[in-house]
Formats: C-alpha cells, structure tokens, sequence
C-alpha cells in the first residue's frame, strides 16, 4: 500500500510570500503544515497573528499552520518537504537538514517552488534540482520535484483558482505530489515528466517580463508602442524561452503551450503582483539602474531594489547559456545590455521592436 495517502505531513522551508502562500494553501486543504523561517518576527507574526506581515502581509492565514525557527524538527517526519529558499541559498539551507533521518534514507519526498538558476564553477550554471540533488543524499538523484506554474502568491493565499505543475523524471514523485496539491481547492495541479523545460520555463518568464514591464512604461507615452507591441514581444518571447529549454534538455514542445509555459508567462508579464513587470517599470519610470554600475552590481546589491526581481539575476546566467550554446536570444540579450549599462533602456527597446529582430527571436 502506498505509504503517500492524505491527509499529508508537508514542511515547507522557506518562508516567503511564495512558500507562506503554498502552505497556506496545503494547510486549508486538510493537511499538516510546517513551515521554517530565518527570522523571529515571521516566526511570531505566522504563530500569532495568523499573517505574515514581513512578506505577505495584508493576507489571513491557515490557523492551523505554524512556523518555525528549527529547520530540523521542520524537516522530521515529513511526508513532503518543498524548499522555497532563494536559489543563491538553496545548498547552504539543504545542508542543514541533509542529517534529519528521513531526508537520509530518502523516504520523504522532496519538491522545489524555488525559480532561477545557480552560478556554477561549470561552463553552464545549475538547473534548481541539479543543485538540490547534488546537495541531497545520492537516494534522491533523479527523484526529486519541481512545482511551477501561473501563480503569484497573493492569489494562491487567498484560495482563488491556480494552476500548476509537478515536474520530475521520477514519475511516482510527479504524481504524488500533484495528489498533494490537489487537496487544496484552489489548485489544478498536473503532472509532467518534462522538469528541465519546467524549469526553464519559470526562471526565464522573469527576463522576458522584466523587458515587458519596460515596454509597458513606454507604452503609456509612447506613439509607437502599444497593446499590440506587448502582444508581439510575449510571442517572442515564449520563442526564446523555447530555444533555451531545448538546449538545456528540454523533452516536450507541450512544456512550453502549458500553464508552465505561456500560462506564467502570461500572468508574470501582465499581472500587477508581478515584480519583474514592476522592476521593468521601474527602469524607466523611476530610473532604476542609475544606483548600480554594471549587471553584476545590481545583482550584488539587489537588496537595494526593495524586492526580488528574479529576471534580472537569471538575466545574467540566460547570457552565459546563450554564448555557450550560440543561440540567439535577441529580447535576453538586449536586457542584459541594459542592465550591463551598454544600452539605455529606450535604445534597447527601439532596436528590439523592429522586423528582423521579432522574425528571428
């Protein structure tokens, strides 16, 4: 008998507006939630106040989900444990949990909600579950879960209709844990056995939206730019994501006509919860990159931004993946010229919305 029945026992290690939000969601759903968080405040305001009021605030939560400081007692005897942990932390945080018993003989199922890539000394940088496997007992290669899709927290908190996908190359695990995400009635969740086009699909959706954003910014002064310019620069765009997951390893074009695909994509360009939208709003409206000298400064010090924008760190490493695998990503590339401070952000566009760039992207 398969031992993954519900109601389910889920850590989730992160406590972000994501991983705060999926818990949420899981909990309302029947299911006994964790969730483990660096800081005291969060800890307090998820215990007592039922909100997480450094990173989702304004949001009611599940009474019956707590939070924690100890990351191990959150991690033991877990049926599901689903990192939320920032990419750049997501090895350093695995470490500490990688002596829990049930993470050792690999009995607990093991999922990502973490978008991005991780630098890596190798020519290429990491996909999230390369990383997480490599920092797992050797039980979870080829095991682990990927959850994606067109969800921004703040709806998903608050129990509106979201989908989103399962990823893994082990079967068993994809099914499980769509099984466990459907206990939540606000989430259609599905399968797939494509993880490395998942994968791409969610990190890079930030870089095209981060453009997207900038051209929104344009649009309402511009006499060139419109609804029809935004339309032709997400086309485009989902053309690129394509490409980079096909040169990754990507299995199925399906990944990229799902919610994984056009589906965030979509939600992540036009929603007004989406922060690379809003990050690329933000380049030109309020002049953004005008406190960083080059890319690399930006994503040093992007605490300065008052919030994540994802696509402007995976920017860098889509850069990396188009010059190693000769590809040609025509809206990556231009907003890696902008944020490397070799194109001004009206230049970029200028050059990008023209006939022989969008026929090749």
């Amino acid at each position: 008998m398969d031992k993954f029945t519900g109601p389910y026992t889920v850590g989730v290690i992160g406590a972000g507006a994501w991983g705060t939000a999926l818990g949420t969601a899981l909990a309302r759903g029947g299911n006994k939630v964790e969730l483990w968080a660096m800081e005291e405040d969060v800890v307090q305001s998820i215990n007592n106040e039922h909100e997480n009021k450094r990173y989702l605030p304004g949001y009611k939560l599940e009474p019956g989900m707590t939070c924690s400081q100890d990351i191990k007692a959150v991690a033991t005897d877990k049926q599901f444990l689903i990192l939320a942990c920032p990419s750049l932390f997501l090895a350093p945080t695995i470490q500490k949990i990688v002596d829990v018993k049930n993470v050792q003989d690999g009995s607990t199922i093991v999922a990502s909600i973490t978008k991005g890539f991780v630098p890596s000394e190798a020519e290429l940088p990491q996909l999230i579950l390369e990383t997480m496997e490599s920092a797992l007992p050797e039980c979870y290669k080829g095991s682990t879960v990927y959850v994606a899709g067109p969800s921004h927290a703040e709806e998903v908190a608050m129990g509106k209709i979201t989908g989103l996908i399962a990823a893994s190359n082990h079967h068993r695990n994809a099914v499980r844990t769509r099984d466990l995400l459907r206990t939540s009635k606000g989430i259609m969740a599905y399968a797939s056995f494509d993880p490395i086009g998942v994968q791409i699909c969610a990190a890079v959706k930030n870089v095209i939206a981060n453009v997207y954003g900038m051209l929104d910014a344009l649009s309402e002064t511009s006499e060139i730019f419109g609804d029809n310019s935004e339309s032709l620069l997400m086309a485009a765009g989902l053309n690129e994501i394509q490409k980079i997951g096909f040169a990754m390893g990507a299995q199925y074009p399906q990944t990229f006509t799902s919610i994984s695909g056009v589906g965030d994509l979509d939600v992540t360009c036009k929603s007004k919860f989406g922060r690379n939208r809003r990050f690329g709003q933000d380049v030109i409206k309020t002049d953004m990159l005008n406190q960083f000298k080059d890319i690399d400064d930006l994503i040093a010090n992007v605490k300065k931004v008052g919030y994540l924008p994802e696509g402007a760190i995976a920017c860098k490493y889509v850069h990396q993946i188009a010059q190693v695998k000769k590809l040609r990503l025509p809206i990556c590339e231009y907003l890696y010229k902008v944020l490397n401070k070799e194109l001004s952000p009206q230049e970029c566009l200028e050059q990008l919305i023209n006939r022989d760039n969008m026929r090749h992207s």
